[in-house]
């Protein structure tokens, strides 16, 4: 029961799930997620945490950056599940629609400057 409500207190905040929404999109560096949410890198990095440590996401360090992408869910069914179903979930909230019809502006060449 234990890892079931790790998963669910993390998609439990609206930021942490439109942050999953957009990463069933692309893999985004923490720069592009807190462009598009409007957050402080601060911020932006807790949920970012909080949802690496339920499992529903993964990071690789490359270069100068750090990649963030939704995990494959092998190691948690719940995570699995739950992400598979909200690939189909909140496609037409207005929210989720305004983020995803923003992402292809949302570069982290343009915001970092590199």
């Amino acid at each position: 029961m234990r890892d079931f409500i790790k998963v669910m207190k993390a998609l439990s905040d609206p930021n942490r799930v439109k942050m999953i929404k957009l990463l069933q999109r692309r893999v985004m560096c923490v720069c592009e997620i807190q462009a598009a949410l409007g957050l402080a890198q601060s911020t932006a990095s807790k949920h970012l945490k909080i949802l690496e440590e339920a499992g529903l996401i993964t990071y690789a360090k490359e270069g100068l950056w750090v990649n963030y992408r939704l995990a494959d869910g092998g190691m948690n069914p719940y995570v699995s599940s739950l992400l598979g179903n909200l690939r189909h979930w909140l496609e037409e909230d207005p929210q989720v629609a305004a983020l995803v019809a923003r992402l292809p502006e949302i570069r982290r060449e343009t915001i970092c400057g590199t």
